[in-house]
């Protein structure tokens, strides 16, 4: 009875502690969600925006979202960016489930273009002082004039209003969806629509107070704590559902782009994306006219490759490419079948037209520096004319090697053969030869033709030998 009374005692006390285990374990647990829960995520965007920054917005959003923070903070500093980029970034903020806060920072900082885009398309959205934001208007591709910069405005005559139809259909359209685009924006989140759309039409900017008068943005902040503290109870729509925001105890926490982020930061830059594609080109040629060199053919690979995935990424005119690799191959040409410049010529004209027509944009972020392609285009000038002189000096360079190195070469008769022929030996060869003149054993000759396997000679003369 007594053993039994113990034993039960045991298996109630095992009982107490494993429940004591189990609301430790959800204490803890709880604990660890809180903590999570309690973090903002700070993100930055400084610079252009270009595949780089969507990349490394996307993966970072995504790893963000895993930890369930209660607020995603941008900070943004940029001149604008490309359009593609620009869409993948807003689609990743609308289609966050948490609060994301695009904040322009720090004092002198700018949103201008994409970044104003961005900016409207975030739940909150914030400036410090002395920040700008606006002049949206999408910069045109392959040369079409912007609105309101029509030949009157250049001349300093009155130009027409910018909201009226100018240019062609396709201005037009770029202009109508961009305004279209920026107004759905600002409508999400109860902003300013008509400064937005004329934000587009016009190029209008604001600096931060006349935004926040004009209902164009929420809040001006001093720093992140300050936004913190302001937006602290604010509710938000999110994913169309209402959320109130608790931000008033959360820890800054600031994920910086990784290796890959950096990497395609560096290559997608027009002007190392082309400096790589020359040194991929100029790499293969070395390789294809000196087999077995392996280390410029790797390493021309490897460029290639690398500046071919960075140009899929980038607004590139690929008739721009093709007239690159279209003078490469001219230039090449020339060093193998010289055409007394003609070849060569051409591929210098083609690799210049290539290289000025090789961005399809007009956005200075994400054009090549013409001290660039000055710079190659004198390489590739100086290495071929290199080529053309050294094919000229070669031409008039005698023959050293082959049958044809024999002609005007001396042979000694070793042998007179019953059919008026001879044999001479040259170059420690044994030859038969026939001569015009009648010919001696050990007489000095000298070889005028070679017809198949027998020489044409003529005896010295007594001043030759």
């Amino acid at each position: 009875m007594k053993d039994s009374k113990i034993a039960l005692l045991a298996a109630r006390l095992t009982l107490r502690d494993w429940l004591t285990a189990l609301v430790c374990c959800l204490s803890l647990c709880c604990s660890a969600a809180s903590a999570t829960a309690g973090q903002a995520v700070l993100l930055s965007i400084d610079g252009a925006i270009g595949p780089a920054t969507e990349d490394y917005l996307a993966r970072a959003f995504q790893d963000a979202i895993d930890t369930s923070p209660a607020i995603i903070i941008i900070r943004v500093d940029t001149p604008g960016g490309l359009d593609t980029a620009m869409r993948g970034i807003i689609q990743t903020i609308t289609a966050s489930p948490v609060p994301v806060a695009t904040y322009v920072s720090p004092t002198g900082a700018r949103a201008a273009s994409a970044g104003t885009y961005i900016l409207l398309a975030s739940h909150i959205a914030a400036m410090a002082p002395g920040t700008n934001l606006g002049a949206a208007t999408p910069v045109q591709i392959g040369g079409i004039s912007l609105p309101g910069m029509d030949k009157k405005k250049e001349e300093g005559e009155e130009a027409e209003p910018a909201d009226k139809p100018q240019g062609d259909a396709m201005q037009h359209k770029i202009i109508n969806d961009a305004a279209a685009y920026i107004r759905g924006l600002a409508a999400l989140h109860g902003r300013n629509e008509e400064w937005a759309e004329q934000a587009v039409r016009q190029g209008l900017s604001l600096q931060a107070r006349e935004a926040l008068a004009l209902n164009v943005i929420d809040i001006i902040a001093t720093d992140i704590t300050d936004l913190l503290v302001q937006i602290d109870g604010r509710k938000v729509k999110v994913l169309n559902k209402v959320q109130t925001l608790h931000t008033s105890d959360l820890t800054v926490v600031e994920l910086l782009p990784d290796w890959r982020s950096r990497l395609l930061n560096v290559i997608t830059n027009p002007n190392v994306a082309y400096i790589l594609m020359m040194i991929g080109i100029y790499g293969l040629i070395l390789e294809f006219y000196n087999p077995g060199g392996i280390l410029p053919g790797t390493v021309g690979a490897i460029c290639l490759l690398l500046a071919l995935y960075s140009f899929q990424l980038l607004p590139v005119n690929y008739a721009g490419v093709g007239l690159i690799l279209l003078g490469a191959a001219l230039m090449v040409a020339e060093a193998f079948q010289p055409s007394f410049g003609v070849l060569g010529l051409g591929g210098l004209i083609s690799f210049v037209i290539g290289s000025i027509v090789l961005m399809d944009t007009q956005l200075p972020a994400f054009t090549i520096y013409l001290s660039v392609i000055l710079t190659f285009t004198l390489v590739s000038a100086l290495v071929f004319f290199l080529a053309v002189g050294m094919a000229l000096r070669a031409r008039k360079r005698p023959v050293v090697s082959g049958v044809e190195q024999m002609i005007g070469e001396r042979a000694t008769v070793i042998e007179l053969l019953d059919d008026g022929m001879a044999m001479v030996a040259i170059h420690s060869e044994r030859w038969r030869a026939r001569s015009a003149q009648p010919l001696h054993k050990g007489e000095q000759v000298r070889v005028k033709a070679v017809e198949g396997l027998k020489l044409d000679v003529e005896p010295l003369s007594i001043t030759e030998q």
